[in-house]
């Protein structure tokens, strides 16, 4: 499979490619800076904090697929995402791609956003120790982290693209297991963490699950 990848220097990023390029795929990434990243792997230098939708588009032609795991590498860059995703968006357009697979994260499905400024309360896959306490508390550490994404996904559900998005609990620097837990749309019962070598392993898995198109799955162990 021939795809693009966006954020492929970040945590979750890094491990995509290397799984990618193991399977067999023939990667392209965009990013920034492309000393950061292995020589032999195709490299477009594209900056999403000022996109050029013409250089972005031939980044992304002829593409089976686009993975996006762009996200903030500190506090200061939070509220990058969902322009960011809204410049591939565009890009994906021009270049006539249609499948999208991005990271978001669990607490999403409970934050207000510009579609549902009334959110649920809870997500259906929480416990009652998620409920009342974990999520409110990450909510208020990482609000605008967490706004950022919601906006995000309103953006992605207003396009026409075959999107997905990914919604980890907390990310740890864990193993590839393979033997997560998924579910459609809701988080994982009693599922606190996952390793970012599992979340990458899940983003490449669902590019070959229709059944995943244009929902939002939850993971975690």
């Amino acid at each position: 499979m021939k795809l693009a990848l966006l954020g492929a220097t970040g945590g979750v990023g890094r491990e995509v490619l290397s799984q990618a390029v193991a399977a067999g795929h023939l990667v392209t990434a965009v990013v920034r800076n492309p000393a950061k990243l292995p020589a032999h792997v195709g490299v477009v230098r594209q900056d999403l904090a000022n996109p050029n939708n013409d250089v972005l588009a031939d980044a992304l032609r002829d593409a089976d697929a686009v993975i996006s795991a762009v996200g903030p590498n500190r506090a200061a860059q939070a509220g990058i995402v969902a322009p960011a995703t809204a410049a591939i968006a565009h890009a994906m357009d021009s270049a006539s791609v249609r499948r999208l697979v991005v990271i978001s994260a669990a607490p999403v499905g409970v934050v207000p956003s510009t579609h549902r400024p009334q959110p649920p309360r809870y997500d259906p896959g929480d416990d009652l120790l998620m409920r009342y306490l974990l999520s409110p508390l990450i909510r208020r550490i990482f609000g605008r982290h967490y706004n950022d994404l919601a906006a995000m996904e309103d953006l992605l559900s207003d396009g026409n693209l075959d999107w997905t998005a990914i919604r980890p609990p907390r990310l740890t620097n864990g193993m590839l297991t393979g033997t997560y837990r998924t579910a459609i749309d809701r988080n994982i019962r009693h599922g606190l963490t996952i390793s970012r070598p599992d979340v990458a392993h899940l983003m490449l898995t669902v590019l070959r699950q229709p059944e995943t198109v244009r929902h939002s799955v939850g993971v975690a162990y």
